[in-house]
This record gives structure tokens, sequence and C-alpha cells, in this order.
């Protein structure tokens, strides 16, 4: 990624860096929306001017925000919007936005979000299996829960049940998150068999899993997963809704 002589690794090209409270936040370069970093996708520029999705939102230089759906980044690439709002926000002449790149951007949010689940697999945080997630959920030792895209509801209506129980929040609505990912997805990404629900055994893990997840949900337009009943599983970290309509800057 380009890093200009001087330029600092901050964007002190986006407005509203201080968030609520100690909650960074920045501004989406296509509505001008303002919001939380972890709710935003960033986009970073190569060396060669080549426009990359930056997932983890790490890479060095300049960067510019997005906060628009996947159909909606799409609709401001093919009608030039997208090129304006970058060439102002990177203050460069020469910009190659690939024409791929809300793809680019769904599969680079799908793999760091599959990537920290591994990384939480690792620490141990990560709890697998329907009947221990069951076992753990009763006793109150989960942090968050999420299901499978395919799992069945009568499967995840009896976990969600035993979070709830686990939790001393009958009558609550708590339930886990229904992922964007379907049993085979997780399976190969976790290197287990059938992983259909998931659980984290702490809130230090829900909170480094919700933002990955929460840019991946807000990206496809499945924002809702994350609120009302599932909103306390995404460890409350990020987890708002979009409810503003786009307005394309021009």
């Amino acid at each position: 990624m380009r890093n200009p002589r001087n330029e600092p690794l901050a964007d002190p090209d986006i407005d509203g860096t201080a968030g609520r409270g100690d909650t960074p936040e920045r501004r989406c370069v296509l509505t001008g929306r303002t919001a939380a970093r972890d709710e935003l996708v960033r986009l970073a520029i190569s060396p060669d001017g080549d426009v990359l999705p930056d997932a983890l939102a790490r890479a060095p230089g300049r960067g510019a925000w997005i906060g628009v759906t996947k159909p909606e980044l799409q609709a401001a690439l093919d009608n030039g919007k997208l090129k304006g709002a970058l060439q102002r926000a990177f203050k460069s002449g020469r910009l190659a936005i690939p024409e791929a790149l809300p793809d680019m951007i769904e599969n680079a949010l799908r793999r760091a979000f599959l990537d920290r689940l591994g990384l939480e697999m690792r620490t141990g945080s990560l709890i697998l299996g329907s009947d221990r997630i069951a076992g753990e959920a009763r006793s109150g030792a989960i942090a968050a829960l999420y299901h499978a895209a395919d799992a069945s509801d009568d499967g995840s209506r009896k976990l969600d049940q035993a979070w709830r129980v686990g939790e001393d929040a009958e009558g609550s609505g708590l339930c886990g998150i229904r992922l964007p990912l379907d049993r085979t997805a997780l399976s190969v990404a976790l290197g287990r068999d059938n992983v259909v629900h998931l659980a984290l055994a702490d809130a230090k893990s829900a909170e480094r899993v919700a933002a990955p997840l929460q840019r991946l949900l807000n990206f496809l337009g499945a924002a809702d997963a994350a609120d009302g009943c599932g909103k306390q599983a995404a460890g409350e970290a990020g987890a708002h809704g979009r409810d503003d309509e786009l307005i394309l800057k021009d």
C-alpha cells in the first residue's frame, strides 16, 4: 500500500476522528454519513494506484472509508460516483478501480471474519458442537452465539433457549447471530467437520469478533442480524444497523 512522504498513518482526510466516547468515527466518502470505524470498510491504494479493500483497516497511508452496501457500491461504481469520491479522498489523479471491487471487498471481509474465528479457536475461546455449546450456555459460560446460514431453525432455537436460561434472560429475546456463511464455509475455514453452531467463551473474544463480523453484515445489507435479539451476541461492539438512505455526493 502507498505511504507518501511525510504522510501520517492516520486518516486526516476523514472528518469525525473522535467518536462517541472512546469509539473512533470515520466518514463515508459516498454518503457523508459518520459512523464508528468498525461499521465502515476502509479502502487503501497500492503504489501503482490500484484501489484495494483494507478489511482489517491497518494498511499504511491515506485511506477512504465507505459505509454502503454491496449493491449501493456497485451502483456508485457503475455511475462514476465512486471514482470521483475516491479521487477527492486520496487526493490522487490516477486511480485504478477494479471492476470486481465489490466482490473483492466481500471476499476480504469474509476472510477477515473467518481468520478471526480461527485465532479464537487456537486460543481456546471458540466452542463448537451443539451438545457442548448447550451445556456451556446453560451454565452461563458463553458470551456470544452464532448459527450457520443453513442451520435448522429448531436447532438454533434450542441453543438460543439454553443461552437465555444460562443468562437468566427468559423473555428477553436474546439469541444468536445468523451468519452469512453456511456450514461448509465454516467447516473448511476452521478445519472441522459440520460446523453449524459456534459460541465464544468470553466477552473479550466476542468484542474481537464483533468488528469484522459487523463490517461484513453491513456490507451485505444484513446488519439486522446483529440487531434485536442478536445484538447482545455481537458484544454490543459496533452493532448498529443502517437506517439511512444512500445519498451519493457529487
